[in-house]
């Protein structure tokens, strides 16, 4: 394969089109897996309760740490500030499906200030529901957050794969992600789950549902290392 090839891939820069945010209508009871247990980045067992127990909490689910779709996802969503967070009221959270020891990485390759947690066996996931495997539609838009292309992101995820101190996939490379806002209390105000990698909840509308002011990505291009 010539590098040249690789380096002319088009990144993915446009701005999801969607007419309106699409919901994933509730067939879980949040309380299925509130005594759920999830991870630090110390390995401390963290209740899944308690993420939203006494505020509004958006949970994003990612697929595992080596995907470079959740990689530049996660980037973004390191652009909403702390600041702007306290003032709602409202707290974010990533979930990962890898090891506790996965988790500092994966934060210092992102920039991510938000709270980093792993469901190592995938009991949340599998409770509620979030999909195993990959439905791409004809009519789906591309994720404003996902600058690589597919072979150039695959590309950059193996390397990284390869370099770390422990060969893994930081999880099953078969999951899917998904978001949920809920709280205070077992209240779910909204959920997305994803249908693919590049299905993700744009941000912009993430933050307008659970209360803060929305960001627009269409304008901020990367420049992408290669």
């Amino acid at each position: 394969m010539e590098f040249g090839k690789m380096a002319r891939e088009t990144p993915v820069t446009t701005q999801v089109a969607r007419n309106q945010p699409t919901h994933v209508p509730l067939d879980f009871q949040i309380t299925d897996v509130e005594s759920c247990v999830l991870y630090d980045r110390h390995g401390v067992p963290v209740p899944f309760q308690s993420l939203y127990e006494e505020q509004k909490c958006i949970i994003i689910f990612v697929r595992h740490f080596l995907c470079y779709t959740c990689k530049e996802y996660v980037e973004d969503l390191s652009k909403i500030s702390q600041d702007a967070l306290r003032a709602a009221g409202v707290r974010m959270v990533i979930i990962g499906q890898a090891a506790p020891r996965h988790i500092e990485p994966f934060c210092s390759l992102t920039g991510c200030q938000h709270e980093v947690f792993v469901d190592p066996e995938r009991h949340i996931y599998s409770r509620l529901g979030l999909r195993r495997g990959e439905i791409f539609m004809e009519s789906a838009s591309a994720s404003p957050h996902v600058k690589s292309s597919m072979l150039m992101g695959s590309l950059k995820s193996m390397w990284r794969a390869m370099n770390s101190p422990a060969f893994d996939f930081q999880g099953d490379p078969l999951q899917q992600g998904g978001t949920i806002i809920v709280g205070p209390g077992p209240e779910v105000h909204f959920t997305h789950f994803d249908n693919n990698r590049l299905d993700h909840m744009p941000i912009h509308w993430l933050l307008q549902l659970a209360g803060l002011q929305p960001l627009d990505f269409r304008d901020h291009y990367k420049v992408i290392d290669i």
